[in-house]
């Protein structure tokens, strides 16, 4: 079998790069939402391409870049090192469809220049995050907050007032247990928790109408 195999890092990516590739195989197996650094032998397609050598139908194996094999050096390696023991051909479009196999041989620079690219990629991930945790401390340092307060818009008074806060409220002035409350109003266990946390009769808070 001649299969290719592709992998984009996130599900918003929806491999429009390999779009330019015309040629027809057996089989295409599409890892989407698969980041570098998982282990090949751990991914969904990537099981599906180990199984395909060990039964002893995958002669040749295509990817676009190295890095959809792995950005994790080691692991690459690993890998392409067991493809190559099981005499499967790896092509690798973007580098002039550079194969593993020559005549059934082993490509003499095949080694070299996977190791280098593979090692390359990883430092390259490496420095990426780097970069992104400098420039989530330094807007932290001027006065920036990660993330988002769910209903800070909402006062608590209007919150209180919700038909299903009120029904909540109803229940817990009957004794009823948060478990009790989530089940027979189907609502989360977080809700009735939030409620009950902020629920503290006040003469300002108008909270007639209370469903009993």
């Amino acid at each position: 079998m001649r299969v290719k195999y592709q992998r984009t890092s996130t599900l918003a990516q929806h491999g429009k790069r390999f779009d330019t590739d015309t040629n027809k195989y057996d089989l295409v197996l599409f890892d989407q939402g698969i980041s570098g650094t998982k282990e090949f032998n751990t991914r969904t397609n990537g099981k599906k391409v180990i199984e395909l050598v060990q039964q002893g139908v995958l002669k040749e194996l295509v990817v676009e870049e190295i890095r959809d094999i792995g950005r994790n050096m080691v692991d690459t390696i690993n890998t392409l090192d067991f493809l190559d023991k099981h005499n499967v051909n790896v092509v690798i479009r973007s580098m002039g469809n550079l194969c593993s196999r020559a005549n059934g041989k082993r490509n003499e620079i095949w080694t070299l220049i996977t190791a280098t690219m593979s090692s390359l990629y990883q430092m390259e991930l490496e420095n990426l995050k780097i970069r992104t945790a400098m420039g989530r401390q330094a807007y932290l340092n001027n006065g920036g907050k990660l993330g988002r307060d769910r209903g800070s818009n909402e006062s608590i008074k209007d919150f209180l007032n919700k038909p299903k806060t009120k029904e909540i409220i109803s229940l817990l002035n009957k004794g009823k247990t948060v478990r009790d409350i989530a089940g027979r109003l189907d609502v989360s266990h977080n809700l009735v928790v939030k409620v009950r946390k902020h629920y503290n009769p006040q003469p300002e808070i108008e909270l007639a109408g209370a469903t009993s």
